[in-house]
């Protein structure tokens, strides 16, 4: 099957705007919906130091995992490496005058962040996401918090 036909299959599964308009508050609509970005400093999974995993909050598509995080001080949560190669998609952004990569879930397509290559070993990189854009399964309790 090809990667194209995969991914219209994906998208057709997805609700629509009407129905997330529904279902999200007005940041996690513009975050996700809009490629928008929360102000730094107030996503609620910021200071967030549970293990577990952090997931897309359209799709619950696991993303990333709580031992990839570190504190960049760039204001949203950093992590290092997404949990697998699929969960993330990369797309060139030249918005606002500068040259940075998008990252989106790679399921449903929802807007997450940036990636840049200012991070911390083994890979260099730190993804730098919108809390807006997660939920967070503790991994004891199975508690989950959205951002």
């Amino acid at each position: 099957m090809s990667t194209f036909k995969v991914r219209c299959e994906q998208m057709a599964n997805q609700p629509s705007a009407e129905e997330l308009k529904k279902k999200l508050s007005e940041m996690q609509f513009y975050v996700t919906q809009d490629r928008g970005t929360e102000p730094p400093f107030t996503g609620h999974l910021l200071h967030n130091k549970r293990d577990g995993v952090y997931h897309c909050l359209i799709c619950d598509t696991p993303l990333f995992h709580s031992h990839t995080k570190y504190d960049s001080g760039c204001g949203w949560p950093s992590f290092y490496e997404p949990v697998s190669e699929e969960a993330i998609r990369y797309i060139d952004d030249f918005s606002h005058g500068m040259q940075r990569v998008e990252i989106r879930c790679g399921n449903c397509d929802a807007h997450l962040g940036h990636v840049f290559p200012d991070g911390p070993q083994p890979t260099g990189e730190r993804y730098c996401v919108n809390s807006a854009s997660l939920t967070f399964s503790d991994e004891k309790n199975g508690d989950q918090l959205k951002g």
